[in-house]
């Protein structure tokens, strides 16, 4: 099973940099980001900071969001929202020179909260606009833009997996082909999808998986999510990438259940 920790949601008692090392100290050989700077055009030397945190641990970079805005604040993506398409089309290459230097082909766009400074109509326009742009951009390196479906986000639109779906058929319509569904069973599950009804009739196109328990988005076996059937079953439906484990948990005891299950 290929897992990969996502350092951006685990690992958090230690500094960002420092936790690609405790990923690989824990066992693990593949990381995921949420973008980890606080610009879309961070300074050279930031970003070679990063790079060199991930490189000099010995893992390998598998997963990064373009600019999100700020998370902690509620923010949740850039994509729609007209006033700062700027922010998210300068980012591009900088995601996309990341990826070409560390190996990194997937790129999760979140859409962003609806805005009373925009219609939705025009929020949704100016996001096909932009995820063609991303898909171009990362094209050059062989990557993938992701779209996910978000819980908790009272303003976020893309709630279900057929909301996202029909974006990304929108996007490849216009010729962008290098674009598929993140889907994260957590977040799917928490809105009302069908997750094993997905799983079954669209793993083989999912973009990633990501995993977390429900109730509390804690580590496998801390809720009453069937994650291990899911897996289990995208496998078998034809997903060859990827399971991210991004959950909360603390860092003593973050990997126990993995223990547990290699045990068993």
């Amino acid at each position: 099973m290929a897992y990969t920790v996502n350092c951006s949601i685990l690992l958090t008692e230690l500094p960002l940099l420092e936790r690609p090392a405790a990923a690989k100290a824990a066992g693990f050989d593949f990381v995921e980001f949420w973008w980890p700077f606080q610009s879309s055009v961070p300074s050279d030397a930031e970003v070679t900071a990063f790079e060199r945190s991930i490189t000099d641990a010995g893992v390998q970079l598998s997963g990064l969001n373009f600019n999100a805005g700020n998370m902690p604040e509620g923010e949740r993506g850039l994509v729609s929202l007209p006033a700062r398409s700027k922010e998210f089309r300068d980012n591009l290459e900088v995601a996309a020179g990341i990826g070409e230097r560390l190996g990194c082909t997937a790129f999760n766009a979140l859409y962003g909260n609806r805005t009373s400074e925009s219609t939705p109509e025009e929020q949704d326009a100016i996001a096909i606009e932009n995820l063609v742009l991303a898909a171009r951009a990362v094209a050059r390196i062989g990557g993938t833009v992701l779209l996910e479906p978000v819980s908790g986000a009272e303003h976020y639109p893309v709630r279900t997996a057929r909301q996202a779906l029909d974006i990304i058929g929108k996007v490849q319509a216009e010729g962008a082909s290098n674009i598929a569904l993140l889907a994260d069973f957590y977040h799917l599950s928490v809105n009302g999808d069908d997750v094993a009804e997905l799983i079954r009739t669209h793993a083989a196109s999912f973009g990633h998986v990501q995993i977390a328990d429900a109730p509390g988005r804690g580590a496998p076996g801390s809720g009453a999510l069937p994650l291990g059937t899911w897996v289990d079953s995208a496998r078998a439906g034809g997903y060859t990438g990827f399971v991210g484990l991004e959950y909360k948990a603390p860092a003593g005891s973050a990997f126990s259940w993995l223990i547990r299950e290699r045990r068993a």
